[in-house]
């Protein structure tokens, strides 16, 4: 047929005398190749495209065919996806209605037309699995099969968290949390926000690749577990294509102790509360060490101790212990009632935390510098004997109008 290309009466010479004929079947048939060929091409398209979609969401697969002048007989679709690797045959559709083939995949919808031509599909509830080469299929009479290949892109948001490791109060750099992007496709991106400590914490990322394209992002915020960063929050920021914004998780850093030293606060002339500092909050105990509990005088409410009944059965020492799962301290309150008021019992109480230190000390001066009896009597001595500045100017004169005296004499 090779020969056609030139002309009609070219072709027909090629035919006649061509030593492969061995009948006149063959020039005949040589004749009405060469007249198709000379008819007039028919500019016919099937128009698809490709798909881009989250996983979860529905994606549109168009195919359309223009500029057919044959009549269509039916419209097929063959896929060849992650879930079915092998060519598939799986929805038609004939002038009667849309069928499905080889099994029921209700998620898939006809959206098209049969007589405009068009054989668009709807697919809900996307996976991964689906993602893959869908091929769209015109069959016209006589001319035969039209097609076109759609590809579909499916995208995989990440599954995002973040996790406080709440770490003990040290000197040593440690892990203090972990953000994660997990199963993203393409990989996500995952960065911290942490403006108030950018000189106290650092950042490491990594990723890990699994068998069904995606990626799992994993970013590790460490740093010196203090005080000063207990509390302080910090900002995961996950950022994705297959998301249609940002993600934002907040978290506040968490770094654990023991309690503080315990302080406890006058709230009234009757009322007192036990103050520390601890992560885990700490829990409060009071009690009377050496000294029966007074339960219808004393009412205690968590931190706070109140006294109900001012008597002298409230007198002595009070105890309040505050302890969480790292340890335990405590502050002590004595408590002396006096004419039925007990107005200067805290304020008592911090005076002999004042006085003692200085009974203590001059104690100790003392017991250093001892002194006798004769040092004593000489100081005695000296205080009598010694006069004043105005005693010394009366003396002095009394001593110079006596010598006036006698030169008058």
């Amino acid at each position: 047929m090779a020969g056609c290309e030139h002309s009609l009466f070219s072709c027909l010479l090629r035919g006649i005398f061509s030593t492969e004929s061995s009948s006149l079947l063959l020039p005949l048939m040589l004749l009405n190749g060469c007249l198709n060929l000379h008819r007039p091409a028919v500019a016919l398209q099937v128009i698809g495209g490709n798909a881009t979609v989250a996983q979860g969401e529905t994606a549109i697969l168009p195919c359309k065919l223009t500029d057919a002048k044959e009549p269509l007989t039916q419209i097929s679709w063959q896929r060849m996806t992650r879930g079915k690797p092998v060519n598939d045959n799986f929805f038609t559709v004939v002038p009667s209605g849309p069928n499905y083939v080889n099994g029921a995949d209700r998620r898939f919808k006809f959206i098209g037309n049969f007589s405009a031509h068009n054989g668009s599909l709807q697919l809900s509830d996307v996976t991964l699995l689906d993602e893959g080469s869908y091929s769209c299929i015109f069959t016209l009479f006589p001319s035969g099969n039209h097609r076109t290949e759609i590809p579909l892109n499916v995208l995989v948001p990440p599954d995002t968290s973040v996790k406080d490791y709440h770490p003990f109060m040290g000197n040593e750099e440690v892990l203090l949390a972990t953000c994660t992007a997990a199963g993203s496709r393409p990989p996500a991106e995952v960065k911290w926000t942490y403006s108030t400590l950018s000189e106290k914490v650092k950042a490491i990322t990594n990723t890990t690749q699994h068998a069904n394209g995606t990626t799992t992002t994993l970013s590790s915020l460490f740093g010196v577990p203090t005080r000063d960063i207990n509390q302080q929050p910090v900002i995961c920021v996950v950022t994705s294509s297959a998301l249609s914004k940002a993600e934002t998780l907040l978290l506040t850093l968490q770094v654990h102790f023991s309690p503080t030293e315990v302080n406890i606060s006058e709230i009234s002339e009757d009322s007192f509360e036990c103050l520390t500092e601890a992560n885990p909050n700490a829990s409060f105990t009071w009690s009377r060490p050496g000294q029966s509990w007074p339960p219808s005088t004393v009412r205690v409410d968590g931190a706070k101790l109140q006294l109900l009944s001012i008597t002298s059965d409230l007198n002595g020492l009070y105890k309040c212990e505050a302890s969480n799962l790292y340890g335990r301290k405590h502050g002590q309150l004595y408590v002396y009632v006096t004419s039925g008021t007990c107005t200067a019992c805290w304020v008592l109480f911090s005076l002999l935390l004042i006085l003692i230190p200085i009974g203590v000390g001059a104690w100790w001066y003392f017991k250093k510098h001892p002194r006798t009896e004769e040092s004593t009597r000489e100081e005695r001595q000296r205080v009598q004997t010694s006069s004043s500045p105005e005693e010394e100017q009366g003396e002095s004169m009394q001593r110079a109008a006596g010598v006036e005296e006698e030169n008058r004499v």
